[in-house]
């Protein structure tokens, strides 16, 4: 039977919590073996504990930031306590895995059986030396967040490439725009690729911003935001460490972050940063607001491939699987479908954090665990759903040129290009004659003398929206 590193805190959390829901992030787990790994070293340069006791759990941070014991986090991400439970989990598990090493590597006996003597390394007294559950998880979301909030950056700026692409293969291709789903203006192809380029750029701006938010850490406020138990010294100290430690185990696009001066700092006032989880929030509601313009733009380029015969059918995208178990031949747009349902959970997700948020009283935002489940998730599926959408529909979008000319040449839009010459109520008139008779407006334009078929295309070639 494999050997059980976690302890009685976490024995009793598994009684109070047997719940049928995935456990932690492990992005979250690794972020709070860094944590402890950098509060280690500064413990031990405060003259908190010895250096064996230093190294023993820095080598045992050690082999779970590397992706080892996996198994021996077994709690679920549902529950009380602003996740102390979770918290006390990995100061248990490095503390004897700590031991275990300080067992091999000295001639005292490995001090992991219950009774006799006590442990070399505590849970409390040494791994959570100058820390609380209230400082030290709310900084892990933080820490656990920053890596993916970068691989989403990235993200985004190959999805605005990707239309940006399309925005110049699509610039000369004339179609039809609609406002209210109604006919309204002539637009190109690539004028409205290129707003969705536009789009994304600006959502990758707001959040680089708001990733700003989650640099600003507030370890060293234990309990309550007011440093009680933890020395000045250790607090300059857990700073320097960490981030010497993220940027070591970071990915390179992180670690080219840090190289532009961005690094975790302190809170200028570790109270409110304890008391309040509104950064979360606004965290949260830059990834909602991001999925939900994604979600808008996978919308419309549902509505410009439907069909084939039967809808708009003015771009065509890649079948990528069949689209039904009945119906021969269907394609279906998945992959937009997929960003309208990110848009969908990651919505669900802004709104549990926000109620978690407002559930903070007083001294504390209590409300901690569904913080850490809700935001990581968003944040990750955001990157996953929107780098495939990029890769596999985006950039393999087809134009159908004929068929966006055909729909233009139908609708009455180029009234709107030919009210200057002629007037509002004259074309008011003729757009009604228009669609009383089933003619084309040019056609009708056309029978009355106002513009020769030369001309009105000459005015239509000279119209580039």
């Amino acid at each position: 039977m494999k050997k059980k590193y976690y302890g009685e805190q976490t024995q009793k959390a598994i009684k109070n919590f047997p719940f049928d829901v995935p456990g932690w992030h492990k992005e979250f787990i690794v972020a709070l073996a860094q944590i402890k790994k950098a509060a280690a070293m500064a413990n031990f340069e405060a003259g908190n504990f010895s250096r064996n006791i230093k190294n023993a759990i820095v080598a045992a941070a050690d082999e779970i930031i590397a992706g080892k014991h996996k198994d021996q986090f077994p709690l679920p991400a549902l529950m009380g306590g602003a996740g102390t439970s979770i918290h006390m989990n990995v100061n248990e598990v490095i503390a004897n895995i700590a031991n275990k090493i300080l067992g091999k590597n000295s001639p005292r006996p490995p001090l992991l059986k219950r009774g006799g003597v006590g442990p070399v390394v505590h849970p409390n007294d040494h791994v959570n030396r100058s820390q609380s559950t209230n400082d030290v998880n709310p900084s892990a979301i933080k820490v656990a967040a920053v890596p993916m909030l970068e691989s989403l950056l990235a993200v985004l700026g190959n999805l605005a490439e990707a239309f940006e692409k399309k925005s110049n293969q699509f610039k000369n291709i004339l179609k039809l725009a609609r406002t209210h789903l109604q006919d309204a203006v002539p637009i190109t192809l690539g004028g409205e690729f290129g707003g969705y380029a536009e789009v994304i750029r600006q959502h990758r701006k707001e959040i680089e911003r708001v990733k700003s938010l989650a640099l600003v850490l507030h370890l060293g406020g234990t309990a309550a935001g007011n440093s009680l138990n933890a020395s000045p010294k250790y607090i300059s100290s857990v700073y320097k460490h960490l981030n010497k430690i993220i940027r070591l185990g970071s990915t390179v696009d992180l670690a080219e972050s840090r190289r532009a001066g961005q690094k975790f700092v302190a809170g200028k006032n570790l109270i409110p940063l304890t008391s309040s989880a509104g950064y979360f929030v606004i965290i949260s509601q830059a990834i909602t607001a991001l999925c939900l313009d994604c979600s808008k733009i996978a919308s419309d380029l549902r509505l410009m491939s439907s069909g084939p015969r039967g809808g708009l059918g003015e771009i065509t995208l890649a079948e990528l699987q069949n689209g039904s178990s009945i119906m021969p031949g269907k394609v279906n747009p998945i992959l937009p479908e997929t960003v309208n349902v990110l848009y969908y959970t990651v919505s669900g997700n802004n709104l549990t954090i926000e109620h978690a948020a407002h559930g903070a009283q007083l001294n504390l935002a209590v409300m901690i665990p569904p913080i850490a489940d809700r935001l990581l998730q968003s944040i990750k599926i955001t990157a996953q759903v929107l780098d495939v959408f990029a890769k596999r529909c985006i950039v393999t979008i087809k134009a159908n040129p004929k068929r966006c000319r055909e729909l233009l040449e139908k609708s009455t839009a180029y009234a709107t290009m030919l009210t200057p010459k002629f007037g509002y109520e004259k074309m008011k008139e003729i757009v009604k004659e228009t669609l009383a008779s089933g003619k084309t407006l040019r056609e009708v334009i056309i029978s009355k003398k106002l513009l020769t078929n030369k001309e009105f295309d000459n005015l239509v070639k000279s119209y580039r929206p």
